[in-house]
């Protein structure tokens, strides 16, 4: 793009992903001027068959329709109507079915190119967002009474004055790392394995989560029959499966998986990444506020890590629509995602870990709560309610 980058605004979003656009789409109501900065070109408008894929909960998508975005996705999101829990090793099973809730789906399936290419579309239409990209941020200067980033673009560098600064940057976020904001971390030892496949029995609408001790093994319902598939590989052997061939990973994902959908008889292009928890100590610095991965990346077991991002993004949309002072805005802020990150992070590690672990006194543990939420899936209320994106505000006192 060739649009100068302006001198002033209201607030400058730094990362224009999933996230930060979703914030972008969230302030529009409020009229502020908003920049987004944004490394990565324009998405391309191509789609492929190895794209990562994204379980959106029930309040997810209600969220992205309000935001105008969930109109413009390409491929209509596929529906999640049951989720089928086992493990390797354990008694039992548990099968969620949305029915039983007085719900028609727990939430959707989407392709995460597909969302980005239609809030790429719903960015270009804001009227107070002013995107920019491909730009970079190599300095900030941090104070009580607002913010001056260094941005580099291809057309000229300029210092972009903001009340207000979020870092939407990702794991890595430069910005957190700049204001001085620590990180506790954690590395699962696994690769997660991302692909879509085909196999005998078509996708149906149900989820399955198959845990072991090497990780989940997740297969996502998908358009046209397919499923997504999420394979989590402990790290000693990550080098040796990238190698596999597609008929030797179909293979290994069918011993891992099982048959509860036949024959795995095709897979697309892998990609895969380490598995890390990084999570930030605190998620505002004076003006500068963090959010989405920039502050906590989490184990994707249950699907937590998007829909987490998006709660930050339309709670920190309000805050910054009241237009209070920075320390305020920081004190609302912190407050208003304590309690759902602390409870999605304790979810998402909680699970990571006890489902890896094969000690007889976990493995009867596993046994006896699969068995029982098996025989009576109405216990599993707050499972339920998880899975479809519940939350209560602490500071609006709504649900999200």
């Amino acid at each position: 793009m060739t649009t100068p980058i302006p001198e002033t605004a209201d607030i400058a979003i730094v990362g224009g992903g999933l996230v930060g656009s979703s914030l972008a789409c969230a302030l529009e109501a409020t009229g502020c001027r908003t920049v987004l900065i944004e490394a990565a070109p324009l998405p391309a408008a191509s789609a492929g068959f190895d794209q990562r894929k994204l379980a959106l909960a029930g309040q997810s998508l209600e969220a992205l329709r309000r935001l105008g975005v969930l109109q413009l996705l390409t491929t209509a999101p596929t529906p999640i109507e049951r989720i089928h829990i086992s493990r390797v090793g354990d008694f039992g099973r548990v099968l969620l079915k949305a029915s039983d809730f007085g719900h028609d789906a727990f939430g959707a399936v989407v392709l995460a190119q597909d969302l980005g290419l239609a809030l790429s579309q719903r960015v270009d239409a804001l009227q107070h967002t002013m995107r920019i990209c491909p730009a970079t941020v190599n300095g900030i200067v941090n104070g009580a009474d607002g913010v001056t980033l260094q941005v580099k673009a291809p057309h000229g560098d300029v210092a972009l004055r903001a009340r207000w600064v979020v870092a939407a940057d990702g794991t890595n976020s430069f910005i957190r790392q700049s204001c001085g904001i620590g990180t506790i971390e954690h590395d699962y030892r696994q690769t997660l394995f991302v692909c879509s496949l085909q196999a005998e029995k078509a996708s149906d609408g149900t989820a399955y989560e198959r845990f072991s001790s090497q990780g989940p093994v997740a297969m996502l319902p998908m358009a046209d029959g397919r499923y997504g598939s999420v394979c989590g590989v402990a790290s000693a052997q990550a080098e040796a499966v990238s190698q596999f061939s597609d008929t030797a990973f179909a293979e290994y994902l069918q011993s891992r998986f099982g048959w509860r959908i036949g024959k795995i008889l095709r897979v697309g292009t892998r990609s895969h990444f380490p598995i890390k928890r990084v999570l930030a100590d605190r998620l505002s610095a004076e003006s500068v506020f963090i959010l989405g991965n920039a502050a906590q990346t989490i184990h994707p077991i249950g699907a937590q890590g998007f829909n987490l991002g998006l709660r930050d993004a339309l709670s920190l949309a309000r805050i910054l629509a009241d237009e209070g002072s920075a320390d305020t805005a920081a004190t609302r802020y912190q407050a208003s995602r304590t309690q759902d990150r602390t409870q999605t992070l304790a979810f998402s590690d909680g699970m990571a870990r006890i489902t890896v672990n094969d000690g007889l006194p976990l493995h009867a543990l596993r046994s006896l709560g699969l068995s029982v939420l098996g025989a009576a899936p109405s216990l599993a209320s707050d499972l339920v309610g998880r899975a479809m994106g519940y939350r209560r505000n602490a500071e609006y006192g709504e649900v999200l």
